[in-house]
């Protein structure tokens, strides 16, 4: 009998295991196991008292060069001492190991593991330290140009749109307000002096759940798999959206804010134009995110996208668009 097509497996934890002590100086002692399947397939490898991220990504997602690119930019970042996890390479030198799953050719990746813990629950002192710790990384990836998608208007707003209403058949109010939130965003773009605003790497999804906290002050930001070619302050607008989604409270939203703001600005400045179009880059990356989870959904099994999830979704941007005062409708 011929094996039926599949469109996502989940490789074998024991199998990577195994695999991974013959490639790398792993003990036959290593531990592999899975922690989680999405957007990419992530292993948890315990050898004795040091662990490692194994990730598995999802077929046809990043390209061979794609991967190969981000992992530049991580060793880039790590030779400047940022504080990121990083690749590590096999005996053989390599960093970019090869299945052949049952869907076709898939790439995996051994990466250094973040020592801490995650939490949406920081004091304004972390967010402080998160502030510090991107700035160290913006130091570094400023000017720093990759192989790989360049975020701009098209890619975030004009293809994401188009995605989102393929999916969402049916008009709405808030397919409606996507679209003018596309139409208000590019006018802004058009006015902005790039000339004044900072570009090369960017993260492209800093928030609580890319990065841990080992005490208060030691922030480790980890999983690059968005970074591409953009404005530095997307990823500072980005960041500041989702502490607002995640602080409900305005004055806690408003001091952690301020706290994160101060802290990056101890390391690098942030001009007065990427300031003023902070309150609404992050509409952009927000449009953009929904329709990877239109576009993605039979790989990442997004059985929450409904129509009650968008409305969720919408309604989190109108409570942004209205606290900075920003009239799109």
């Amino acid at each position: 009998m011929t094996t039926f097509p599949v469109t996502e497996s989940t490789l074998s934890a024991n199998h990577i295991g195994q695999f991974l002590q013959e490639r790398y100086d792993l003990s036959d002692k290593a531990k592999c196991k899975l922690f989680r399947t999405g957007m990419n397939h992530l292993y948890i490898v315990t050898d004795g008292e040091v662990k490692f991220v194994f990730r598995v990504y999802t077929f046809n997602w990043r390209t061979k060069l794609d991967v190969a690119e981000e992992l530049r930019l991580l060793i880039h970042l790590k030779q400047n001492d940022a504080p990121t996890t990083y690749p590590l390479a096999d005996k053989s030198n390599e960093f970019i190991q090869e299945f052949n799953s049952p869907e076709g050719k898939r790439y995996g990746v051994l990466f250094s593991f973040a020592n801490g813990t995650k939490s949406a629950r920081f004091t304004p002192e972390t967010s402080y330290f998160i502030g510090q710790a991107l700035a160290k990384i913006h130091k570094s990836s400023e000017g720093f140009l990759l192989n790989r998608i360049k975020y701009d208007s098209k890619v975030l707003l004009t293809d994401s749109i188009e995605r989102t209403k393929l999916f969402f058949s049916k008009p709405s109010d808030e397919i409606r307000f996507l679209e003018q939130t596309a139409i208000f965003l590019q006018n802004e773009f058009k006015k902005t002096d790039s000339t004044k605003l900072r570009h090369g790497a960017v993260h492209l999804d800093i928030w609580f759940d890319n990065m841990h906290f080992n005490g208060e002050n030691e922030i480790t930001i980890f999983d690059f798999d968005f970074c591409g070619n953009g404005w530095l302050c997307f990823d500072i607008s980005y960041f500041l959206f989702q502490l607002y989604s995640t602080n409900q409270n305005d004055a806690d939203y408003q001091v952690k804010a301020e706290k994160f703001l101060k802290g990056y600005e101890t390391v690098t400045g942030i001009s007065d134009e990427e300031k003023r179009i902070l309150p609404f880059v992050c509409l952009a990356i927000m449009t953009f995110y929904i329709s990877m989870q239109c576009d993605r959904y039979d790989t990442w099994s997004n059985i929450f996208l409904n129509e009650d999830h968008l409305k969720r979704f919408v309604g989190t941007l109108k409570r942004w668009t209205t606290y900075n005062k920003l009239e799109i409708e």
